[in-house]
């Protein structure tokens, strides 16, 4: 109970200055209560030029990725490493990622697909509705008139093919090319380029000089001819395979006239071979300089090199040193290489882990999907992820991912349109009634093919439509938070 005094001079108080004082009780909460009274916060994205990935999971932003567009600013690499345990929505990924950059005139796409689905590649499907046949590297349907890659094919320059047949044969080898046998190669390629003008040279030329040398080339070097002879042998029993052994047919002849590089999408089908045989990387490794001499070009087009199963590149030393050429080669040309692997481990940990590690370090994007607890750490360890993101990698759940683009590390969920469902995933066998239902609506969508220039009008309809898409996706998160 207040004495009178007080209440008499704060009642004066109150009626000279207008001013009354309250006291209020303490409010008792809890912290997850109290949190509500400070605004959320979030991430910067990536800008808004490129194409939609889906959302960030924390804030609900739109998350639009573009290796050309952060090219110099953000990236200081356009290269991508994709990694992640099967299921868990890498292959979609890739597959929207693709279909989004072709909506763009100046975007060019090659695949290197190894994964095989229903006696096909897994882009088979994706290549028939746009209209585009894959080039299939068989080696029975090479005999019968299929697709051939010839490594001297005149495209490629001199020194191109000798770098080639030396890979070639160190990956078959397991070793590299000492000096002498080095010397009976070049000596036998030198001549082969030097007196076959009227056609394409092929890998039997190369053989049959080896077999029998020149006596010109001894003389030169002050050697006998036999051991000439004797050095080039090892090498002509490994050319000889791809002659007359069991890749016989696809690269044993001028390459095969009609594959068009001009074409937006490429697909090479590499399904029918033997994932786990040394002649995935040889294969790779062909069609790599292959690429490099004859699909590279100052042009101005951006192009996207997307390589699944990208083990077989990167643990190779002889095939690794190929493909690093060519990645900081083609950075000058407006190319992105995107390599597409299961596990760290099997790259770091491989006979290639130099090479490896060069590779990794232009790979200025990263994305990983869900993975064990153990691979999470030794992943984010030599990744240089926070250790939140190392946290959470092995309770992501399918189409979930953590990205990180040069420091900038975001979790994001993939978003996959109605009409891209039916042609990005590739669990079919398990899913064909659900499917098969959908599978209408995709031909409706892509029915047009890609775009020309009668159709410019429509596809640009559709990429006000993007952008629409993600300027609403922006302003809900906005609004959320404010």
């Amino acid at each position: 109970m207040r004495d009178p005094m007080s209440a008499f001079t704060d009642a004066f108080t109150s009626f000279l200055f207008g001013k009354v004082e309250t006291t209020r009780l303490p409010v008792r909460t809890s912290t997850g209560q109290a949190q509500a009274v400070y605004l959320p916060t979030a991430a910067p994205g990536l800008g808004d030029s490129g194409v939609i990935i889906g959302r960030e999971v924390y804030s609900g932003k739109g998350y639009i990725y573009d290796p050309f567009q952060l090219y110099g600013q953000q990236l200081p690499a356009p290269h991508w490493l994709v990694l992640g345990e099967s299921g868990n929505g890498k292959s979609a990924l890739e597959k929207t990622y693709v279909l989004r950059q072709l909506r763009f005139r100046d975007r060019q796409v090659v695949v290197l697909d190894a994964q095989g689905e229903d006696g096909a590649g897994e882009w088979n499907l994706i290549a028939q509705e746009l209209g585009i046949t894959p080039i299939r590297l068989d080696p029975m349907a090479a005999l019968d008139g299929g697709i051939k890659l010839n490594p001297l094919d005149p495209a490629i320059t001199t020194t191109g093919q000798l770098a080639l047949l030396r890979t070639i044969i160190e990956v078959a080898m397991g070793h590299g090319l000492d000096e002498r046998s080095g010397f009976a190669l070049k000596v036998a390629h030198a001549y082969v380029h030097a007196t076959i003008v009227e056609r394409q040279p092929v890998l039997m030329d190369i053989v049959e000089q080896l077999r029998h040398p020149e006596p010109e080339s001894a003389e030169a070097m002050n050697v006998d001819i036999d051991d000439v002879r004797a050095w080039g042998l090892d090498v002509a029993l490994v050319l000889d395979r791809l002659v007359d052994g069991d890749l016989r047919g696809m690269f044993d002849g001028p390459t095969t006239v009609g594959i068009d590089l001009d074409s937006p999408l490429i697909v090479f089908d590499l399904s029918h071979i033997d994932r786990n045989s040394i002649a995935m990387p040889i294969l790779m490794a062909i069609v790599g300089v292959w690429l490099e001499h004859t699909w590279i070009r100052p042009d101005r087009k951006k192009r996207i090199f997307l390589v699944e199963e990208a083990w077989h590149i990167i643990n190779s030393p002889f095939v690794a040193q190929l493909f690093q050429r060519l990645l900081k080669f083609g950075r000058r040309l407006g190319l992105s290489f995107v390599a597409v692997v299961h596990h760290l481990s099997d790259v770091v940990d491989g006979a290639a882990a130099k090479e490896a590690a060069a590779i990794l370090k232009m790979a200025s994007t990263r994305t990983i999907y869900a993975q064990k607890a153990d691979e999470a750490r030794s992943t984010g360890q030599v990744l240089g992820l926070p250790r939140w993101a190392v946290e959470i990698i092995p309770s992501l759940t399918p189409g979930i991912a953590v990205w990180d683009v040069n420091g900038n590390v975001q979790v994001v969920k993939h978003l996959v349109t109605e009409a891209e469902r039916p042609l990005v995933f590739t669990d079919r066998a398990m899913t064909e009634n659900s499917q098969a239902s959908n599978a209408s609506d995709a031909a409706d969508a892509l029915s047009g093919g890609l775009p020309d220039d009668v159709r410019a009008a429509e596809w640009e309809a559709e990429q006000r439509a993007i952008l629409m898409e993600q300027q609403r996706l922006n302003a809900s998160s906005e609004s959320t938070v404010a």
